[in-house]
């Protein structure tokens, strides 16, 4: 329903994402909320806007609870469609944009999505699958200067501006958000929160880097808002579509009345960021592990080479999830910025702990603080024994997901009780340190079985990452009569080359890690394959390891 003027705008208003930004909206219509590729969104426009488009939404018969896929590379549409999506109470639907045809019809048909915010880009691929999805009711193109033509069944994404802006609405506190996740196998499922639990978590994320107390109703977000002296600048170099990038780059320093800086540019250009950072003053940049920091790491020693350093002076961290990061990446960062390196484990299914680098404190690779309530789990549900060396698997407690959309199944095996608490279960493996901190091992669903010894590829591929000719590598199992698996490396060397040959490689593993974990075999590309989050494509490797296979 509608908000008219005697309605009481606060302590009755559910923490939504919607009314939270439209609180910021009314706090400072004139900052900045967005900018990206030379186009800037105040607040007060930025709010607006998702109004009008929200009526759209409304108009074409979308409701409460309906949802929107948005198919769209980092820009101000992407986050204009998402705040629109949350003011009709809906649901927005992150679409991966390098799905084929097979894969985008899966998504949105599984989603039930109702409709599509799409790329220009992408016209050809959205007619050629338009028939298979009967349940969209609106297909909004975005003009990108790519398509010559509109789509004739679409509506232009510029039409909202003949919309009148959605009156506010009084939003439930039943209802779900969803991040959908590809993972390392099978298909993409779609992680469902309480909308409102989910808005309260990023304010409380947003609130304990000021120091303050979360707020719990609309009235608390008005004085959060007014007690921050300065607002974060926050630049997501990893895509919108995926949680790093939305949650930690976008809703948190939104949460507090924060900018998010962002370029439509796909593929990693470090030296494109490191302008970004400099030149927009970005407080923050997110990342995702190595991936990312090693590239940036790299571009901050050219710039300097060339006697043109890079001077973010307003840079004062840089967070990462998702991906291991590297002490060694650290230190070289470090070396070039005076910041706080902020290394977050989590994934789409719940956050676990966290380790922050500087150059007063130092932390090493995949050492983490446990965040409260986590505890590590064997298989049988006993506790892990801080320094018992025994590996378990890790439960997250606190916000743990509703389950996953129309998945029972692994719904029942991801979120379950132990001792009458519920727990979140993504699949990763560590061992508890005696000071209580974890040592992450990496994901049971890659996990290399080898003579009957467990062999997690995150760790050999930081061993080999090691080597000065290595710049990047990737790790899975083939069938092998004598051991079962065997272990073999996808590489990439420096500036394309196969530098070290592969018994050197496999040479310089064994002396750093156990005998039985070392590759058996070696195999150079030009380049190894990640998705846009910088997360492992194992399914590529593996495909490459097969080609290769007795090589």
């Amino acid at each position: 329903m509608a908000l008219s003027e005697e309605d009481d705008w606060g302590t009755a208003m559910t923490l939504h994402f919607a009314t939270i930004w439209e609180t910021v909206a009314d706090h400072a219509p004139g900052r900045e909320a967005v900018v990206c590729d030379g186009q800037t969104r105040l607040w007060g426009d930025y709010e607006d806007r998702a109004a009008r488009l929200a009526t759209l939404f409304a108009e074409a018969g979308l409701k409460t609870d309906s949802k929107v896929g948005i198919y769209l590379h980092n820009s101000i549409e992407y986050l204009e469609s998402q705040f629109a999506a949350f003011k009709i109470g809906g649901c927005p639907i992150n679409v991966n944009y390098r799905y084929k045809a097979d894969e985008l019809v899966y998504l949105l048909d599984n989603s039930d999505a109702e409709a599509v915010v799409f790329q220009g880009s992408y016209a050809m691929r959205i007619w050629e699958i338009r028939e298979r999805l009967p349940k969209i009711k609106l297909f909004v193109q975005v003009d990108d200067g790519s398509a010559e033509t509109l789509l004739d069944f679409a509506v232009p994404y510029e039409s909202l501006q003949r919309s009148a802006p959605l009156p506010r609405q009084v939003q439930r506190d039943d209802g779900v958000y969803m991040l959908y996740t590809g993972g390392t196998t099978g298909m993409p499922k779609g992680v469902m929160y309480p909308t409102s639990g989910f808005s309260a978590g990023m304010l409380g994320i947003a609130a304990a880097g000021h120091g303050l107390e979360p707020p719990s109703d609309i009235d608390g977000v008005r004085r959060f808002l007014e007690q921050i002296e300065h607002t974060p600048r926050s630049l997501p170099a990893c895509p919108m579509m995926h949680g790093t990038g939305m949650w930690l780059g976008c809703m948190v320093p939104h949460a507090q009345g924060g900018t998010v800086i962002a370029t439509s540019q796909l593929g990693l250009d470090p030296h494109r960021l490191w302008q970004l950072v400099q030149t927009q003053s970005a407080t923050e940049m997110v990342i995702v592990g190595d991936a990312f920091a090693r590239p940036l790491l790299q571009a901050l020693g050219e710039a300097k080479s060339a006697g043109e350093p890079y001077t973010p002076a307003a840079l004062a961290q840089i967070v990462s999830s998702g991906v291991m990061w590297s002490a060694e990446t650290k230190a070289g960062l470090l070396e070039h910025l005076d910041v706080a390196l902020i290394d977050i484990m989590g994934s789409s299914e719940g956050g676990m702990g966290m380790s922050v680098t500087s150059r007063e404190a130092k932390a090493g690779t995949a050492r983490f603080e446990l965040n409260e309530g986590v505890k590590v789990f064997t298989e049988d549900d006993r506790e892990v024994a801080p320094g018992s060396g025994e590996m378990g698997m890790i439960g997250t407690t606190g916000l743990v997901p509703i389950g996953y959309y129309k998945d029972e199944r692994k719904s029942a095996a991801t979120f379950r009780e132990i001792n009458g608490v519920r727990y979140s279960f993504p699949g990763d493996f560590a061992t508890v340190e005696a000071d209580g901190s974890i040592t992450l091992l990496g994901r049971g669903s890659v996990c290399i079985n080898t003579a009957g010894e467990k062999v997690f590829p995150e760790e050999v591929e930081e061993a080999l990452k090691r080597h000065d000719d290595v710049t990047d590598a990737l790790v899975v199992g083939q069938p092998d009569e004598r051991f079962g698996e065997r272990i073999v490396a996808v590489v990439a060397g420096r500036d394309g080359a196969t530098a070290a040959d592969g018994e050197t490689l496999m040479a310089f593993a064994r002396e750093q890690l156990a005998g039985y974990k070392a590759p058996r075999q070696v195999i150079f590309v030009p380049q190894v394959r990640r998705a846009p989050n910088g997360k492992a494509d194992y399914k590529w490797a593996r495909s490459v390891a097969e080609e290769h296979a007795g090589g």
